[in-house]
């Protein structure tokens, strides 16, 4: 199976956000452009995320960011085609990731805290896979559901192993693929978490989530199914900044050598 390489759309504030300063026509502008250069350079897909949010609620957020959200995501579903399109609504907002993506044509949702229990800086955050998979399947929708496993920018409760609470996101919590992460945005991710995930065999593809660079994308798709990547594509390798080609080409020539 081709290594998928999946490339962060991270949005700067969105209206109703602490630091909102951009029109809707300017953020739809730059989320066509940054999802444009991802399918123009090779990547397989990207994922919405309303990265500039923060401080993020918890697990509900605003009617205005379910909406802003809808529009971009539609903006890039018609601007870049080709590309698999994934939503993410920050902190853990996975009922609005999935409302939007199955009514705006998304073709998956990353869900932070899927299942078990995180500690954030948003406060113990708690898994509703119940919640998520009987709203897909009241909507009819095909939209997959990929999940975190020890999220970054969290300490997990219920799970002692990131293995425990990976066999526990796909034979209980019904997830389609899985994500590694580092400790933070853009924070290396330890390949021994991943080959620990991997070693389960649950069948569903694993991805690495945050860190993976020009120099270790090689090693790193030697280990599992795909990478996804915001801040190692972003100007000067700043979280939020948008994508800068010359970064998007080195790391697709990089990726695509191996």
């Amino acid at each position: 199976m081709a290594k998928l390489l999946v490339g962060m759309v991270h949005l700067p504030p969105l209206p109703g956000a602490a630091r909102a300063s951009d029109s809707m026509d300017d953020l739809e502008q730059r989320a066509i452009a940054d999802a444009r250069l991802l399918a123009e350079h090779g990547f397989d897909g990207c994922i919405l995320e309303n990265f500039g949010d923060s401080p993020f609620w918890k697990d509900t957020v605003e009617p205005v960011t379910v909406a802003a959200c809808a529009r971009l995501v539609i903006a890039v579903r018609r601007a870049a085609p080709s590309l698999r399109l994934g939503v993410n609504v920050l902190r853990n907002d996975a009922r609005a990731a999935l409302s939007i993506a199955t009514v705006c044509g998304a073709d998956f949702v990353r869900v932070n805290v899927h299942v078990g229990a995180t500690a954030t800086d948003q406060g113990i955050i708690e898994g509703r896979a119940a919640d998520t998979l009987r709203l897909r399947r009241a909507l009819g929708s095909q939209v997959e559901i990929w999940a975190d496993v020890h999220v970054k920018h969290g300490r997990p409760l219920a799970h002692a192993s990131i293995a425990a609470e990976a066999a526990d996101a796909v034979r209980r919590g019904l997830a389609d693929a899985l994500i590694v992460s580092g400790e933070g945005t853009g924070s290396a991710t330890d390949l021994e978490d991943v080959r620990a995930v991997v070693r389960q065999n649950l069948g569903v593809p694993v991805l690495v989530g945050s860190g993976v660079t020009p120099a270790s994308v090689a090693a790193t798709l030697a280990v599992v199914d795909g990478v996804i990547v915001g801040s190692a594509l972003e100007h000067e390798g700043r979280a939020g900044a948008p994508l800068d080609p010359q970064r998007v080409r080195s790391f697709v020539a990089a990726a695509r050598a191996h």
